[in-house]
């Protein structure tokens, strides 16, 4: 039991209003509930967000990662560096593709991955590296700049997972500001569009290019590998008829593809969310700006995840450090203390290089950084819905369950 009668707050959570409902009713009365115009229109829509040149929709996070290493040919005998601080759809699309993963380690206060973790994977790794995939954490951007360097310098193509970061920018040495998707340092960067992300559609993903080559393979992996371009694609037995004319019915596969495809019904709701983008992540950096407040009033070891200088952050979670082993309590303890306060939280992430699969198909030596970063991150709520009073009534409940006390 809850105490009192305390609306439980989840860690993250969708915010959906009458204009979203209004946009899905829409589409389920159209003739289109798979793939119809709704999706070419919100793919447009995503893409003018993030300053990028192409967008591809499909259904997952995990479908946009796995595409984007359909699209750069990675396969048997290949090797992709992932950092080990991520969720497992990131090293799991390498894998799909039957790829050797080489885990990096991450920085212990960030979690994410840098330059010189990132060098030293790509030593350890002994063989030649195919992609590169920088992982965004929380809502803040790796080190693109530096990450991409290092990525071409070893003949790599690099995927951001940009899962964490819709609404975040890059902030170049040069002082140039360039949002997170528009593939400034990167081939192809991957989104999803999960429930508790920047915006939803319940399910689905987004992968942006500023390459119209891998924006063509993107888009024809999602559906089966299928083309229907009789004049590029040059199987005339199927395409065309004995007087040349081209098969009103034709079609071919040239490569194998899969079904990721974006419903029509969910690409409506995703264009009402998008319009909506800017003020969830106005409301989120308030709602951080309070968290910053209230958490230095905390007298012990608990302290705001840190903030980098190369990005601005979206804040899809709001994460905090705690040494758990100082406060003399653990992890468990803590996050079982906040449901009783009606107060949701969660771990972000297990270290992927831990996980028993990866053990055996990928062993790496111990990563430090990413271990001592899991053994202290927490992630509090967050999401638009959330009032400051939500905030204090959060770190309240924190400092009770960390025994600490608030000057």
């Amino acid at each position: 039991m809850h105490e009192g009668s305390a609306v439980f707050l989840p860690y993250g959570r969708q915010s959906i209003d009458d204009d979203d409902i209004e946009a899905v009713v829409s589409a389920l009365r159209s003739d289109f509930l798979t793939t119809g115009p709704l999706v070419s229109v919100f793919e447009g829509a995503f893409a003018e967000a993030v300053s990028a040149k192409h967008a591809c929709a499909c259904n997952s996070g995990t479908s946009a990662l796995h595409l984007a290493m359909m699209a750069l040919q990675v396969g048997p005998g290949d090797t992709v560096i992932v950092p080990s601080m991520t969720f497992l759809a990131t090293a799991n699309a390498a894998r799909f593709q039957g790829a050797r993963v080489v885990f990096a380690d991450v920085d212990q206060r960030t979690g994410l991955m840098t330059p010189a973790t990132l060098a030293e994977a790509v030593e350890r790794a002994g063989s030649p590296i195919k992609v590169v995939v920088a992982v965004h954490l929380n809502g803040q951007a790796a080190d693109m700049e530096s990450i991409s360097a290092i990525a071409k310098r070893a003949g790599a193509a690099i995927v951001e997972d940009a899962c964490h970061a819709l609404g975040a920018e890059h902030l170049a040495r040069d002082g140039t500001r360039t949002p997170i998707g528009s593939c400034a340092f990167s081939d192809i960067s991957c989104f999803s569009l999960h429930p508790v992300k920047g915006i939803t559609t319940a399910e689905g993903g987004v992968a942006t290019t500023a390459d119209s080559d891998l924006a063509e393979r993107l888009h024809r992996l999602r559906s089966h590998g299928m083309v229907r371009d009789a004049d590029r694609y040059t199987n005339s037995d199927l395409a065309f008829a004995s007087d040349g004319h081209a098969h009103a019915w034709y079609y071919e596969m040239p490569e194998i593809g899969w079904n990721y495809r974006l419903p029509d019904v969910l690409s409506a709701l995703g264009i009402s969310q998008l319009k909506k983008l800017p003020a969830f992540i106005e409301q989120r950096r308030a709602l951080a700006s309070r968290y910053d407040e209230v958490i230095k009033r905390l007298d012990g070891s608990v302290t705001a995840h840190p903030r980098i200088n190369w990005s601005t952050h979206a804040f899809h979670l709001y994460a905090v450090l705690i040494d758990f082993q100082q406060l003399g309590t653990s992890r468990d303890d803590v996050m079982a203390d906040l449901r009783e306060h009606a107060i949701g939280t969660q771990v972000h992430y297990v270290p992927v290089h831990l996980q028993p699969y990866y053990q055996q198909h990928a062993p790496a030596p111990t990563l430090e950084g990413a271990e001592a970063y899991y053994a202290q991150c927490l992630s509090l709520p967050m999401f638009p819905a959330m009032r400051m009073d939500d905030v204090d009534r959060v770190v309240a409940a924190l400092a009770l369950a960390t025994g600490r006390s608030s000057r």
